[in-house]
Formats: C-alpha cells, sequence, structure tokens
C-alpha cells in the first residue's frame, strides 16, 4: 500500500511585500524543498518556517510555511521527495488572520488501472491551506524514511540526513508539471514536502507523490490554473498496465511517468528498451486516460473541501509598461537578437537591458507622444502692490489686481519597479525572438527550424583514460571519460528494500559555471545536474553488454566545457563514443536530440498549428514553449523527458515532435560516424584485467578461507587488486597485469579442483607425520593421506625413519573414499629394486595407459610438453628439449633416501628401460645431462605449488 500525504497553507490577507532588488522573469514563485533546507538562502530577508506535527502511529507529517516574496523567474524549485505537500504564507504582524477552522474529515476512492487509490483530507495536517493523503496499497508519503520499510540506514547516521539522488529525481517529477499551472502574478512563496511513511516494496510512491501535491495544491488558497495528476505505465508483453507494480515492472519494455491535467499533458519522463515511437505514442494516450480520470474526480473532492483562491493577491506589473519597454528598446531588440554567438548576444542584451533599467527606474521614461503633444497653459497669479504702477505686458490679461501668465506644461516622467522592468524586459523579447522564427522563418543563429547544428567529434584525446571523446554540437560541448573496474568501484544504494543494490554503471554529469561564461559555486552537484545526468545514463544502458559477456563496473562522467542548449543529450553522444573508445562491446550507437517549439502561431501572423524546432539552443529553450529530449538510435527510443511551459500539449503536437526528433538522431548518428580519431574499440593498456573463474559453489568457501584469510593471503602473495567471489560459484580476479593474473588463477584452480583416482601430484608437501603414514599437501589447503605402507618398497618401522615435515614427494592418488578422504601413494611411482626388462617395458606401457606418462617425440627434433587432460588442468612437466633428442621423465625423490633404495638401480639403466623408441613410445635420451630434482621443483612452483601430470584436474 501506498499513501500520499500533501498540505498547502496560504493566509488569510492578501498583500505585496515584493523585494525591490528580486528578479522575476514570470510570477510563479513555488518551491518544493526538504524540510530541514533552510530557505532564507534565496534572496530574501524573511524566515521560512516550518511547523511539525505527530499524528497516529508515530507517523510525523511534515508542513512548512509559505512566505511572500518574488525571485527570478519564480522557479527556483526546491523539491524534497515527497507525498505531501505544504503551502503556507506568513502574514505581516499589522494583518490581522482569521481564524481557520479545521476542515471535516473526508475521504474518496478513485480508480487507477485496475486499481483504486484513497484520498483523504481532514485527518492530519489541518493547520495547513490543504493536507491530503493518498493511499495505493501499503506505501505513505515521501521523504524516504527507513521506519517505512522496519529498517535504519545502513551509513554511520542513522537519522536521514542528506537528500539522496533518487529522492531529488522525484522531486523533479513533481516539480515540473505543477509549474506551468502557477497562475503568473502570485508572488507568495510556496513549499511542498512530501515523506514516505510507509512502504511494501510493492507500490512504488513516486506517481502518488505527484498526484498527491497536484490535489494538495488544489485544495490549498493558491491560485492554479488545473489540478495535475500522475501515473506511471508499464508495457507487459503487448498491454499497457497503468501503475504497475515493482515486480511487474521487471518485465516491463517501458517505464513511463506522465503527468498532466484534464485536458493537457504537461510533463512525460520516461525509458524504453528501443521502443517505437507509435508505441510510446499509445502509451501516453492510455495514461492520459488515467490521468483524466483522476482529475475529474479530485474537482468533485475541490468543490466538497477546497479553499478559495487567493485571486486578490496576483500582482500583475502595469500594462502600459510593455508598450514603454517595446518603445525603448525596439529596434535594438531585433538587432541584438540576430547575433549568431551566444557570447556577444547576450552581451548586447544585458547592455540594452541596463539601459531600459535606467530609463524606467531611475531617469524616468516620457513617451514620445507625450513629448510631442501641444503645449498646456497654466495660470500664474501675480498679485499687484502697487496699483499706481500697473504695467499690462503684451500676451497677459488684465483682470484688475490679478494678472494671468500661461506656462507650458512638461510631461511628468514615469517610474517603474525594477522588478517590473526586468519582468517585462525578459517577456518582450521573448515576444520577439518567438516573431522572428513565425515570421521570417530563421532562428537566432540562421538555422531553419528543422536544421541542426554543425557536428564534430573525436576520440582518445586523454591518453590516460580509459576512453574519452569531445563531442561538440554548436556552442555545445561535452567532454565524456569512462573508467572501468571491479565491483568495488560500483555505486552502493542505500535504498527502502533490505537487499544491498549496487550500480554497475553510472553516468556522472558535472555543469560547471565556465561553460557559460560565468562564476559560480563548485561544489555538490545540483538537483539539474542529478537529473540530467541520470538521464543520459538512462539512454545508456540499453546498449551496454551484459555482467556475464562484460564483467566491468562502468563509470562516465560528462563535463560540459561550453553550453548553448541541450548539454544533457550531448553527453549522451559523447559518453557513447567513450564507451566504444574504452572497447566496451555496445551493441549500437546512440544519439540525443532537444527538440523545441512555438505553440501560438497566430500571435506572430501563422496559421495556429505548432512549429516544432529541432536542436534547440538556450534562448530558444528559454523563450519557447516546449523542451523534448529524446535519445536512441535509428529503430527506436531508449530514453526521453518532455517538460511544457504552457497549459499542455496534445498527442498530435506530440507525435509531430517525435517524428522529427527521429530524422535529427539520424543526422548526428550519422556525423558521428565520420569522427575522427574514431574509437579504439579495445580495452586501453591501462584498463585492469578481469578474469571470471566458474567453480562448483561449495569450493567457495576454500577460496575464501577462515575469516577471509586465505583470499587475503592470495591478494598479497600474487599481488592482484581484488578477488571477488560470489555464492553462485563465480569468481572475478582483477589484476592489473597478465602475470600476477595467472598467478592467482593456478593457486585458485588448485584449491578448487576435484581430484581424481590416477592423478600423479609432483613436489608435493609434506605437512605432518602420524605413526601410520604421512599427509601429504597436493594442493594449498588439500591434504590426503599417504600410509606407511605406501611410503616405500621397503618395510618401515617409523615414518620418520625416512621422512620429516616440510620434505617434498611424488605421489599418486590411488583412492576417495565415501568421505571425501584422498588415500596416495608414494611406492606407486618407485621403481621395482630387481626389475626385469620384460616387467618394466609392461610397466612403462601400464603407465602410459594410465597417464603417468604421455609423450610423444615430434618429427625434425621437436617436441610437445606434457599437460594434463583437462581444459583447465595446469601444466606442470616442462622438460628441456635439446638437439636430436627426446626428453626424459625425471621421478622426483625425496630429499631422504634409503640408501639401498637409492643405489639400487643406475640412473643410466633405468631410464633405457623407462624410455621407448619413437615410433613405438617416448624417445630415448641418453646423453641427456642429468638434473637435479630440485631445480624441477622450482619451475613447478612458479606456476602453482603443486601440480598435476596427465591426470585430469578439474575446476569446479
Amino acid at each position: 500500500m501506498a499513501r500520499i500525504l500533501a498540505a498547502t497553507t496560504s493566509p488569510s490577507g492578501c498583500f505585496d511585500t515584493r523585494p525591490f532588488r528580486s528578479q522575476t522573469p514570470n510570477s510563479k514563485n513555488f518551491k518544493i524543498v526538504s524540510h530541514f533546507s533552510p530557505l532564507n538562502y534565496f534572496f530574501s530577508t524573511r524566515k521560512t518556517h516550518s511547523s511539525a506535527l505527530l499524528v497516529p502511529n508515530f507517523r510525523v507529517i511534515k508542513t512548512s510555511r509559505a512566505r511572500k516574496r518574488r525571485i527570478k523567474g519564480g522557479k527556483n524549485f526546491l523539491n524534497r521527495p515527497a507525498i505531501g505537500a505544504s503551502l503556507t504564507t506568513q502574514p505581516d504582524s499589522d494583518t490581522q488572520e482569521t481564524p481557520r477552522q479545521p476542515s471535516a474529515p473526508y475521504s474518496v476512492k478513485i480508480p487507477v488501472g485496475n486499481r483504486h487509490i484513497l484520498v483523504e483530507t481532514g485527518h492530519m495536517g489541518r493547520q495547513a491551506s490543504g493536507t491530503v493523503t493518498v493511499t495505493d496499497g501499503e506505501t505513505v508519503n515521501y521523504q524516504e524514511r527507513f521506519s517505512a520499510a522496519g529498517r535504519t540506514s545502513g551509513g554511520f547516521f542513522k537519522r536521514e540526513g542528506r537528500t539522496k539522488d533518487h529522492e531529488v529525481l522525484i522531486c523533479r517529477l513533481i516539480d515540473r508539471p505543477l509549474r506551468p499551472t502557477m497562475i503568473q502574478g502570485f508572488y507568495h512563496e510556496t513549499q511542498i514536502l512530501s515523506w514516505v511513511l510507509s512502504y511494501d516494496g510493492l507500490h512504488p510512491p513516486d506517481s502518488l507523490a505527484v498526484t498527491a501535491a497536484g490535489i494538495a495544491v488544489a485544495l490549498s488558497e493558491v491560485p492554479n490554473s488545473k489540478a495535475i495528476a500522475g501515473v506511471r505505465i508499464g508495457l507487459i508483453g503487448d498491454k499497457f498496465i497503468v501503475n504497475p507494480t515493482t515486480k511487474e515492472m521487471e518485465d516491463s519494455k517501458l517505464d513511463l511517468l506522465l503527468a498532466g491535467t484534464d485536458s493537457a499533458i504537461l510533463m512525460i519522463e520516461g525509458y524504453c528498451d528501443f521502443l517505437p515511437e507509435e508505441k510510446l505514442l499509445q502509451a501516453v494516450e492510455v495514461g492520459q486516460d488515467a490521468v483524466r480520470a483522476i482529475c475529474k474526480e479530485m474537482d468533485a473532492l475541490v468543490k466538497k473541501c477546497g479553499k478559495p483562491k487567493m485571486l486578490d493577491a496576483i500582482k500583475l506589473p502595469p500594462p502600459d509598461l510593455y508598450k514603454h519597454v517595446e518603445e525603448i528598446a525596439g529596434d535594438e531588440l531585433v538587432e541584438a537578437l540576430q547575433i549568431k554567438n551566444k557570447i556577444p548576444r547576450r552581451k548586447a542584451l544585458s547592455s540594452l537591458e541596463a539601459k531600459v533599467l535606467s530609463i524606467l527606474t531611475e531617469k524616468g521614461f516620457v513617451s514620445q507622444m507625450e513629448a510631442v503633444a501641444p503645449t498646456e497653459t497654466v495660470t500664474d497669479l501675480v498679485d499687484d502692490e502697487e496699483e499706481d504702477e500697473e504695467v499690462v505686458v503684451d500676451g497677459e490679461v488684465d483682470e484688475g489686481d490679478v494678472h494671468i501668465k500661461p506656462v507650458p506644461r512638461k510631461p511628468i516622467p514615469l517610474l517603474f519597479s525594477e522588478v517590473d522592468v526586468k519582468l517585462v524586459f525578459k517577456e518582450v523579447s521573448s515576444k520577439f525572438l518567438r516573431k522572428r522564427i513565425v515570421e521570417g522563418g530563421k532562428r537566432s543563429d540562421g538555422r531553419t527550424f528543422d536544421e541542426l547544428r554543425p557536428i564534430n567529434s573525436r576520440c582518445g584525446l586523454l591518453p590516460r583514460a580509459h576512453g574519452s571523446a569531445l563531442f561538440t554540437r554548436g556552442e555545445t560541448q561535452s567532454l565524456a571519460v569512462v573508467t572501468l573496474g571491479d565491483k568495488q568501484m560500483a555505486q552502493r544504494l542505500d535504498n527502502l528494500v533490505d537487499e544491498d543494490e549496487f550500480k554497475r554503471f553510472y553516468l556522472q554529469y558535472s555543469f560547471p559555471p565556465s561553460c557559460v561564461g560565468e562564476v559560480g559555486r563548485a561544489g555538490a552537484p545540483s538537483r539539474r545536474e542529478i537529473g540530467h545526468g541520470m538521464l543520459a545514463e538512462r539512454a545508456l544502458e540499453p546498449v551496454l553488454p551484459s555482467e556475464d559477456d562484460f564483467p566491468y563496473t562502468i563509470r562516465v562522467e560528462s563535463t560540459i566545457t561550453e553550453s548553448n542548449g541541450s548539454s544533457s543529450m550531448a553527453s549522451v553522444c559523447g559518453g557513447c563514443l567513450a564507451l566504444q573508445d574504452a572497447g566496451v562491446p555496445l551493441k549500437c550507437s546512440i544519439a540525443g536530440i532537444a527538440m523545441g517549439m512555438v505553440l501560438d502561431t497566430k500571435e506572430f501572423g501563422g496559421d495556429g498549428t505548432p512549429l516544432i524546432l529541432s536542436d534547440i539552443t538556450g534562448s530558444e529553450d528559454a523563450s519557447g514553449d516546449m523542451d523534448f529530449k529524446v535519445a536512441g538510435n535509428d529503430d527506436g527510443i531508449t530514453a526521453f523527458q518532455m517538460d511544457i511551459k504552457v497549459g499542455g500539449i496534445t498527442l498530435p503536437v506530440m507525435k509531430q515532435a517525435l517524428m522529427q526528433a527521429r530524422e535529427g538522431r539520424k543526422h548526428i548518428l550519422a556525423e558521428m560516424s565520420k569522427c575522427y580519431p574514431s574509437p579504439s574499440k579495445r580495452l586501453s593498456k591501462y584498463a585492469p584485467l578481469i578474469h571470471v573463474i566458474k567453480v562448483k559453489p561449495d569450493k567457495i568457501n576454500l577460496i575464501i578461507g577462515s575469516g577471509g584469510k586465505k583470499v587475503k593471503s592470495i591478494i598479497e602473495e600474487t599481488g592482484v587488486e581484488s578477488i571477488e567471489t560470489q555464492d553462485d560459484g563465480i569468481v572475478k580476479i582483477t589484476a592489473k597485469d597478465l602475470l600476477s593474473l595467472e598467478k592467482s588463477k593456478a593457486i585458485i584452480s588448485n584449491l578448487t579442483m576435484v581430484p581424481t583416482v590416477g592423478d600423479i601430484y609432483r613436489n608435493c608437501e609434506i605437512k605432518s607425520i602420524a605413526p601410520y603414514g604421512v599427509f601429504v599437501e597436493i594442493s594449498p589447503g588439500r591434504e590426503g593421506l599417504c600410509h606407511i605402507s605406501e611410503l616405500s618398497t621397503n618395510w618401515l618401522a617409523k615414518a620418520e625413519d625416512v621422512f620429516k615435515v616440510g620434505d617434498r614427494v611424488d605421489v599418486k592418488l590411488i583412492e576417495i573414499n565415501e568421505k571425501g578422504q584422498l588415500r596416495l601413494s608414494h611406492r606407486a611411482l618407485l621403481p621395482d629394486p630387481n626389475p626385469e626388462k620384460q616387467n618394466t617395458k609392461q610397466r612403462t606401457g601400464n603407465l602410459v595407459k594410465e597417464g603417468t606418462i604421455s609423450q610423444k617425440a615430434p618429427e625434425k627434433g621437436k617436441q610437445k610438453n606434457a599437460s594434463s587432460g583437462s581444459k583447465d588442468a595446469t601444466s606442470i612437466e616442462n622438460a628441456e628439449p635439446t638437439e636430436e633428442k627426446s626428453p626424459t621423465i625425471e621421478l622426483t625423490s625425496p630429499s631422504k633416501s634409503n640408501p639401498a633404495e637409492a643405489h639400487a638401480l643406475t640412473e643410466d639403466k633405468f631410464v633405457k628401460k623407462l624410455v621407448i623408441p619413437a615410433k613405438d613410445g617416448p624417445a630415448t635420451n641418453k646423453d641427456r645431462p642429468k638434473k637435479s630434482n630440485n631445480k624441477s621443483a622450482i619451475n613447478i612452483s612458479n606456476k602453482s605449488e603443486s601440480a598435476v601430470v596427465n591426470g585430469e584436474a578439474k575446476i569446479g
């Protein structure tokens, strides 16, 4: 169950306290903030207050106050993910506030998809302007609190602290559809707070948070145009699902979150797996029908429980100010908007704005029509003190004791508020820009409505990076860098679910102030940076290889070095090229494009059809009516995001934008294919090496060891960076070089191999001695018993008489009992003290058959080394070849042996009897120099501490 609480509060009185220095391009001043965020940061001397309310069952609901002030654009949304919303305005001390009576509790059920959501008001937060609780399943509200799922934070601080990235993303989802519905001229600061108070892990709370915020605003005194609602749409098979559960989303090809009113779409955002445009439009239509049904029920709720709107609090600039700004700026504004380059155009507009401000706020403005108007006369009364010296001047009228003198009247200069002037100047600039596009068919940089800016790109510009690319489109440029690593580099997510979540691919977007030629704060990522990074990340995710095919953690950094619109889509293009340069085997290339719109073309002499713009710049984004980002390839879409700045758009307009965006993507992909230097498409020599081994799951503990001692010792001994083990038997070794990787691989192979009867293990260390025999380590951590009767061909009273701990011997596996214990024999590898020629040949044949000796004498004096029969077995016997001679087989003897055994058979005779001619078996080598057993043991230990000769040592 998911429940959403939203609350709104506004003052009873209507008043205007607009700060003179505030800048407001529009009349909306609306914020969605976290409950702990200080709002006095935003250009106002008034403090922001918040009140906390303890509700039954210890669910804490936060309501906040909205302050009266005016901020640039009214668009400083600070959003805390929440399903509760609160909008409150604190009146001045001299303003009388009528006590508000709490509304009676009321609830209504609204059908959404195949379920109902319960909307309740009047139960909680009754001091707020509007409070609503929305319930679906067992999930309640937003900010995410771990107590909602019966957990605490996994970090050091157990109290919920800094807003997490996915909470910021949900804040943006609440923020964007509410913004266009706020009435222009309302300058009271508005705040919405939400919390997840109960979460069942099944019903996602984000779409409910959007709906709850919309209902809270609709119930409050805050004036808005229409109520909004939000839904999520999934696609399972060919069926669209409204508000699917988390389990259903696992099989969905689409993740679409849509918000709008009963008549229009305000915001869409989502990700899909190369979904065609036609299918996406069908999903949007399903979502719009669901939103329309919710809004219909919301209207009935607002009529019954809503509060009167603060319409008298709306303050608009004087209507005459628009004419005055156009009269002052006029031709200069038209010329400034025609400058193609961003920086010179911005300087020209700033200079012109300063001129307009100086006239309208300091010097005073006199209209040209008033200046040329006929002079009016006013009477100048003059008293005559001396009647005898009365003189009548020409032009004066003798009225007895009073003379009337005509004086011309000067026009009174008009002065306006700086806030109003800046607001109107921006609106006039936007109007002139839109007029130029519609009437002239040309944009500021001279392009047509569907033309893209010049594109160029290059790869490999950072030699030490694993992959890099510089993507430039017009005056927008992204430097993308890829870093590859193991799981330790994966991003850990702290969520409400008990399971730990790790991201093996993440894209981090950075927008430094220098990219727009400004000086600003450099620190933690902003909400915008988090949102743009996630959009680019989800756009590239469908083309990545699976973890089985490419076991690396992938990090992409996109730093915007220049910006003039559509930097997030530049990150998609640059990130794709950088991934290819890093050698990541992508399924295909991905490109992104941003679309704009001029909705009302009739105003500028058009036919009324909306005009869609491709590859918009920053000014077209600010002055236009839409920002629609679409990423994908030639066949389909992988990510999309649309924000509307007007009352909404319809499906036909969205279809036109999608089709035009597809043509733009094709052009960008063609330009990306011309990248020079092109992507290397191979792993960098500086990238780590990752080797994956599959062993039996019950062997994992042998690798880890007690308390992780064994795996740590392997890392220290071999010099690898990390060894990662999984419960399913997957072992990943990460190393900087091939040598250390091979060493660790050999150790792990020996630890996890499956012994087979008949296998021979050479140079094995005696670990301990018992009265009945010795225990020999055939591989690290794996020991077997060599009974005293199997130690020698002669009778031994005590094993200590011949062997001691630390000696190395060759043994043969002769038995594995039911308990998995190994029985070894050293005697089986010793020669018969009284051999005969026939017996020797027969024994040699048996050894060859068992796999003890497997050699061939190659033609022209070449040879092959003896190796194990299994692919995973470690090669051991590396006999050194000599010219025109075949290798001999050396049997390693113990460091201490019985002297009678040692001299029973000379080495020359043993070699002659053991080796068979080339045609019938191994070739003889009489003249081969004798090798010491110690040297042979050292060569073997370079690859592994012990090894298998000819027997199949199976791994896992």
